[in-house]
């Protein structure tokens, strides 16, 4: 299977930036952007974003990370909700698929996780989780949600963060390793690089499988 290079930014794609990546990195297959604000931490993804991108060749997907903690079956069809409103808004396609970025000091359980597949399940659009399967309490919710419900297995596409190798040009990308957590899970994507030096973003590693789900 085909492995794609790109990266994601918590700032705004503007020409500039773009050229700046396309210079000093190479040509990015898709690039991950926010799909609504974060105060001090994140711009929203807009429509002339996605169009720059579209018109460079360059696919789009989408991260949310307006949540404070991961419990609780009903706050997890919430995620799931927001998400969709925010993509819809935007005019990501039915079928492709939507990030919930769970950080590494976040607290999630199980029934947060079968809630958030649930509800993605029934709205069209596929559940992606950015997670670290090492460190932290993920693994062993994710694995715990896997055992009650095979759904999650199956639907979920999970971008790991682990091993970090740190940030690379698409050339001098690592073979594709990511690590998984310790049960069934579709482990399709991996930020290798985070916190580039040179410009302000990550780069990452994808399958065949999690790039045709990019809008």
């Amino acid at each position: 299977m085909p492995i794609y290079w790109g990266v994601d930014s918590a700032d705004k794609v503007t020409q500039e930036l773009y050229d700046r990546v396309l210079h000093n990195f190479g040509k990015p297959s898709y690039w991950g952007r926010y799909l609504a604000p974060i105060p001090e931490k994140a711009t929203g993804l807009t429509r002339a974003e996605t169009d720059l991108l579209h018109n460079s060749g360059t696919k789009v997907f989408a991260i949310y990370n307006n949540f404070a903690k991961a419990v609780g079956y009903r706050e997890g069809t919430v995620v799931a909700q927001n998400m969709v409103f925010n993509a819809r808004k935007i005019g990501f396609p039915k079928g492709k698929m939507l990030v919930a970025k769970i950080e590494e000091g976040f607290e999630i359980d199980e029934a947060w996780i079968r809630g958030y597949v649930d509800a993605m399940y029934t709205s069209g659009f596929k559940p992606g989780i950015y997670h670290d399967p090492i460190n932290g309490v993920f693994k062993a919710a994710y694995c715990e949600a896997v055992s009650n419900d095979n759904k999650v297995a199956n639907q979920v596409i999970l971008w790991s963060t682990s091993p970090e190798r740190g940030p690379s040009k698409a050339r001098n990308a690592p073979n594709f390793r990511p690590k998984k957590p310790p049960c069934k899970g579709n482990v399709w994507g991996w930020q290798y690089g985070r916190d580039s030096n040179i410009c302000p973003i990550d780069t990452n590693l994808v399958n065949g499988s999690m790039f045709e789900l990019m809008w």
